[in-house]
């Protein structure tokens, strides 16, 4: 730990730090990212000085339990906290180490995946949270992309603001350089606690900070204005690529999940890749790493008629039926075998909810109500009295995709190896259990959940 004290009662904050915290408004909560270390220590005194007497400032402590001193730095946080009379929220994650410390999978990425993943559960609608980012980390967050090969997007470093949660995130000092921040937390005689990974130069940032960056400062001085220059540049070409994606997939006629493969076809290779990228940030998933675009591209969309390219990442995968591009997210396992629809609470299904309910007073309770996905062979009667008819050559004709039919619940009428099909998800549902319900007394709701 570094030692020091509480700012002296003269003590008057510079208004290079105050001023942007200061003009933040409109906010119910406003919470800090508080570390421990100098960086957020130092905003969190801000912070409070701005803000703290209207009572809306909070601190928020993520302990990643990795280093031996981790104990310790909570003590501190909540101390500073209790001085200072801003309430401390504190959570502790499990972070998995992984032996492959420079690689995007390694111990950093999972550490930060745990903590967003907490910072962005904490956020309510008209929250702001504040992280003590500075220039240095922007500088050293565009030259580690650089290095992984990003893109436009990459490049354009951390942005000042941007949506977290149901909240904002806001990095109010990304113009200072931390040599500053240091000078003035020294002269406010601050406390703040030194984190010992940030030595670790197994880590590639930290490798980047302490080895290759005070080199190549010894030659460019004016190095982390030149990168936050270029990442400022990067972030306006992201604007545009954003805005030019939107307007093509408009277009298109682009609907949620789907892409007409005719229209993207009259598009180039880089508007292609464009707007595939942007419909999948849209869709909240990060693109794939694909080091040949071209490729992947042309497989998704002149493979022949009776192939199933796909493209898979995190989460999601591209995959082409009958014309259209499909984005098909991971979905919820579904039982193993059939299940019994009581009359009651609804009935989970993978994203489906299926619910048996009366109308009015039913004559007599229901035949057994069961739920299965397809085994093959089934039929199905749209229309009473009417021919039965093959499901999988109706579900065909409705364009439905394989992967949709294989998950779809089919709602089964009747003892179990002789019931009659009832319903096929929120396709079609007998009239017996649709409507007024006036054959069975029992009203069938199926219901499907948005991702």
């Amino acid at each position: 730990m570094t030692q020091g004290a509480e700012p002296d009662s003269g003590f008057c904050w510079p208004e290079a730090l105050c001023v942007p915290v200061r003009e933040l408004s409109d906010f119910s909560r406003l919470w800090v990212a508080l570390s421990g270390g100098l960086d957020s220590t130092l905003l969190l005194h801000v912070a409070a000085h701005c803000h703290g007497p209207a009572g809306t400032v909070n601190a928020v402590h993520i302990n990643h339990q990795l280093q031996p001193n981790a104990s310790k730095t909570e003590a501190f946080c909540r101390a500073l906290c209790a001085d200072l009379k801003v309430p401390l929220v504190v959570e502790r994650v499990s972070v998995e180490a992984s032996n492959d410390h420079g690689s995007s999978g390694g111990i950093e990425e999972a550490a930060r995946n745990a903590r967003y993943g907490v910072l962005e559960e904490l956020m309510r609608p008209r929250d702001i949270l504040l992280m003590a980012h500075h220039a240095d980390d922007q500088a050293e967050t565009v030259l580690f992309r650089m290095l992984r090969g990003s893109g436009v997007a990459g490049l354009a470093g951390m942005p000042a603001s941007r949506a977290l949660g149901a909240g904002r995130l806001v990095r109010p000092l990304l113009h200072l350089e931390r040599s500053e921040l240091e000078r003035w937390a020294q002269v406010a005689r601050l406390s703040w606690v030194n984190d010992p990974s940030n030595t670790d130069e197994r880590f590639d940032r930290n490798f980047l900070r302490h080895r290759v960056l005070p080199l190549v400062r010894s030659r460019w001085p004016g190095l982390n204005r030149r990168l936050c220059h270029t990442a400022g540049a990067c972030a306006e070409s992201e604007t545009l690529n954003r805005k030019l994606a939107e307007l093509q997939w408009q277009s298109l006629g682009g609907e949620r999940d789907r892409l007409s493969t005719s229209g993207l076809k009259t598009l180039s290779l880089a508007e292609q890749r464009n707007l595939i990228r942007w419909w999948i940030r849209e869709r909240g998933f990060q693109p794939p790493s694909v080091g040949n675009w071209q490729q992947s591209l042309h497989d998704l969309l002149f493979a022949g008629e009776d192939r199933e390219p796909e493209l898979r990442a995190e989460g999601f995968s591209l995959r082409r039926f009958q014309g259209d591009l499909y984005l098909v997210t991971k979905k919820i396992p579904l039982p193993q075998t059939s299940v019994v629809l009581e009359p009651g609470p609804a009935q989970r299904w993978g994203e489906w909810s299926l619910k048996l309910e009366p109308v009015a007073i039913p004559k007599s309770p229901p035949p057994p109500i069961r739920i299965s996905t397809r085994q093959g062979g089934e039929r199905v009667r749209l229309h009473p009295g009417g021919l039965s008819r093959s499901l999988k050559k109706w579900l065909q004709e409705l364009r439905v995709p394989p992967w949709e039919r294989a998950r779809l619940p089919l709602v089964f009428a009747g003892p179990e190896g002789s019931g009659e099909l009832v319903a096929v998800g929120d396709l079609w549902c007998s009239e017996q259990y649709s409507g007024g319900a006036h054959a069975a007394g029992w009203r069938l709701v199926v219901e499907r959940e948005c991702d």
